[in-house]
């Protein structure tokens, strides 16, 4: 937990919201944001996505305490211990229902990949449940990555640090964005039960080369062929590179809402309608590299340039080169900085290096105390790699060392 004596870290503008508040709950330290959209006309301070997130983390921790001011461009964040889903926490048979409301307008990502960064520390096993007509679990224009990327790029990466039994993410209803790009009305559900003191410190140099490609699409609302004809053009690029290729399809009806037009006949209504696309690569030595597109919400992309554009997105990624693409990066030199007080190692492509996310994060670990990273150039014949140490803060897991 922070101390209460310690003066708040300061941050300006809501860029890097939710990477700032994962590092202040996992550091303990006390953080105050200002600036938040202070000069828009119509939405000033804090976006619907951004409280809900809020209200996220004070349900898997106990004693934290947000302060948000009038206006909501001011707010005030000190962290307590993670808890996850512990008796008496407010869940409910062992499992926190959060809903997230119909104005959000970022995919379930977004709050997923904060939450698994904190399950490792919790005090108790993580196992939260979104539901709620804000729940998208496609990509999203904004940014953020599907949830089938989540479970298939993102969670194989945490048994490198050791990190690896009883961790599952169910898609129990798919779901796009809705009209005017918010609301998606799916159903996610997060179980993660690995525990851990201190994650096991890294070393990934070797990139190896691609053995597999696999990938989900999906549609929802709209007819199976949509599926087919993505998965036709995907292959059509990737196959002359990879022989082992294999892309599921997932059809599921539409996620229907209450109507809220009182002359409307059906008391019910459609959303969430369309279709998308997720591909993973992975290399011989297990590095994992993730590619996403989903149709926009007005509609009017036919599914082969979007199974084509996913299957470009996915080449560029491998093509930027190192160990970990671009996506998964900060979730990996995150848990480095958490390890043990030993040095890690993570070879990165200067294009994925040199990003202003990447940049950000390592200027942010710094003002909370974490050490900072050391560059070297990587062996030869990889001019466009880096290797990035990080020396492991060694705080851990503060739950499981006082029980």
């Amino acid at each position: 937990m922070s101390n209460p004596h310690q003066g708040p870290i300061q941050f300006s503008t809501q860029k890097a919201f939710a990477s700032r508040l994962t590092l202040a709950t996992l550091t303990g330290r006390p953080i105050r944001i200002s600036q938040i959209r202070p000069s828009s006309p119509t939405n000033p301070g804090l976006a619907p996505h951004e409280i809900t997130l809020l209200r996220l983390i004070e349900a898997v921790t106990n004693g934290s305490a947000i302060k948000i001011s009038y206006t909501g461009t001011i707010v005030e964040y000190r962290p307590g211990l993670i808890t996850g889903s512990a008796p008496g926490s407010g869940a409910q048979g062992g499992v926190i229902r959060h809903e997230i409301s119909a104005g959000c307008t970022r995919g379930v990502s977004y709050f997923l990949i904060p939450l698994c960064l904190l399950a490792p520390f919790s005090k108790a096993p993580m196992n939260v449940l979104f539901t709620g007509p804000g729940v998208v679990t496609s990509a999203t224009p904004a940014g953020d990555i599907s949830a089938d990327s989540v479970r298939t790029a993102i969670l194989p990466l945490y048994s490198q640090f050791g990190i690896s039994n009883n961790i599952e993410l169910r898609i129990l209803r798919r779901s796009n964005l809705g009209p005017r790009g918010k609301g998606g009305a799916g159903e996610v559900q997060l179980v993660f039960g690995h525990q851990v003191r201190l994650p096991k410190t890294l070393h990934l140099m070797n990139r190896g080369r691609v053995r597999r490609i696999r990938g989900v699409a999906y549609c929802t609302g709209v007819p199976a062929s949509n599926n087919a004809r993505m998965i036709e053009a995907a292959r059509g690029v990737l196959n002359p590179f990879s022989a082992d290729t294999y892309v599921y399809s997932d059809v599921s009806s539409a996620p229907h809402l209450p109507s809220k037009e009182k002359v409307d006949s059906n008391p019910k209504v459609k959303t969430g309608i369309g279709f998308g696309l997720s591909l993973v690569a992975e290399s011989s030595t297990g590095c994992l590299y993730s590619a996403d597109v989903v149709s926009p919400p007005p509609g009017g992309v036919p599914p082969e340039d979007l199974g084509q554009q996913c299957a470009h997105q996915l080449l560029n990624s491998v093509a930027a080169g190192g160990t970990t693409s671009l996506v998964a990066a900060p979730t990996v030199l995150a848990l480095m900085a958490m390890s043990s007080e030993d040095v890690g190692r993570l070879q990165l492509g200067k294009d994925v290096i040199s990003t202003e996310q990447i940049v950000g994060i390592g200027r942010d670990m710094k003002a909370f105390g974490l050490n900072d990273w050391g560059f070297r150039e990587a062996g030869p014949g990889q001019e466009n790699e880096i290797v990035v140490s990080v020396v492991g803060r060694g705080v851990g897991n503060v739950g499981r060392k006082i029980t």
